[in-house]
């Protein structure tokens, strides 16, 4: 006989209540221990060293997953299994390399027998452990620790709290270490060429404005009427006004100007459209990040964005609109 749905959904709670209580507690005890590790990590870039994170069991995977996020913001760092180092694989590590041991217990047979081989090789030792009081964390450089009470398994068997506890930790190390380096957008999408991640944080503006036709652009010595007929045989919301000399940008006039100088009374068609431009828009660089005009419309709380070349010379628009297309959202 199936669970209850009832029953099913308490249980699930309980599961999740329980590791949320772990990550409260990893939360709450981080202190100096945590500051030397951060200190450790950066010392080991800053001589160009790597991270060799290991760990056996769910404990790998873990490491695994901690040392991928750590390649992804641009440090260095790999897996070692453990079993396999004593085997050969020694030959990944090098003096000046900083080790990241996982074990909940701090007891594990297998990292307790790398830990002196990796010493012996000349690389610092960080603790990541549940335990300050194992051998592990007595014979590390740094301790890296996470609080648990309990584990979310109902037979207090299957790792869940320890090991959400210590990805977590594991997390928050990685964007400490990534906010001090001052890693940018443009980093970061060095590093995720590829998938969804990759094409979204690699979209430059030009790659998503609209331009040529679909661009309504006029001197901003043009009747109201007549910018209005631009931007309708343009099918868009605002057109680019420049000026007579230089070409360059010197307003926008949007829906939103066009319906105030409707308000302004009878003949308003007939007045030239710098009465009424928005002057001094919010414009972006045609070579800047798709991301960062994301960051404009939502700063502005604008519809529309002008696009503009080196010289301050219109050459594009974004609409609002045109970002889901593109899922920069």
């Amino acid at each position: 006989m199936g669970i209850a749905s009832k029953t099913a959904l308490e249980r699930a709670r309980r599961c999740i209540r329980i590791e949320r209580e772990a990550l409260d507690a990893t939360s709450r005890s981080l202190g100096r221990e945590f500051v030397d590790t951060v200190r450790a990590v950066e010392a080991t870039v800053a001589a160009g060293g790597k991270l060799v994170f290991s760990g056996v069991g769910k404990s790998a995977h873990i490491a695994c997953k901690i040392a991928a996020t750590f390649n992804s913001t641009g440090i260095s760092s790999c897996f070692l299994d453990p079993t396999q180092a004593l085997h050969g694989d020694l030959g990944l590590c090098y003096e000046g390399d900083l080790a990241i041991l996982l074990s909940n217990s701090g007891q594990s047979d297998e990292i307790l027998r790398l830990l002196p081989m990796l010493k012996r090789f000349g690389l610092r030792i960080v603790a990541f452990t549940g335990n300050p009081k194992s051998d592990l964390a007595r014979d590390s450089d740094n301790l890296l620790l996470y609080r648990v009470k309990r584990e979310a398994c109902p037979l207090k068997l299957a790792p869940t709290s320890s090991t959400t506890a210590a990805l977590a930790l594991g997390d928050a190390l990685a964007m400490v270490l990534l906010e001090s380096r001052g890693l940018t957008r443009d980093d970061f999408a060095k590093y995720h060429p590829a998938g969804n991640l990759g094409r979204v944080l690699l979209l430059r503006v030009r790659d998503i404005m609209r331009s040529g036709n679909r661009l309504p652009v006029a001197r901003d010595t043009v009747s109201v009427q007549e910018a209005i007929l631009a931007m309708t045989k343009a099918k868009s919301g605002s057109i680019a006004l420049v000026g007579t000399k230089n070409g360059k940008l010197s307003g926008i006039l949007t829906d939103g100007d066009f319906r105030r100088s409707a308000l302004s009374g009878p003949g308003f068609l007939e007045r030239p459209v710098s009465q009424f431009m928005t002057r001094s828009p919010k414009v972006i660089r045609d070579d800047a990040l798709g991301v960062d005009a994301l960051r404009l419309f939502e700063l502005h709380k604008i519809d529309d964005l002008i696009v503009v070349d080196s010289s301050g010379r219109p050459v594009g628009l974004i609409d609002g609109q045109d970002l889901p297309k593109f899922k920069i959202v």
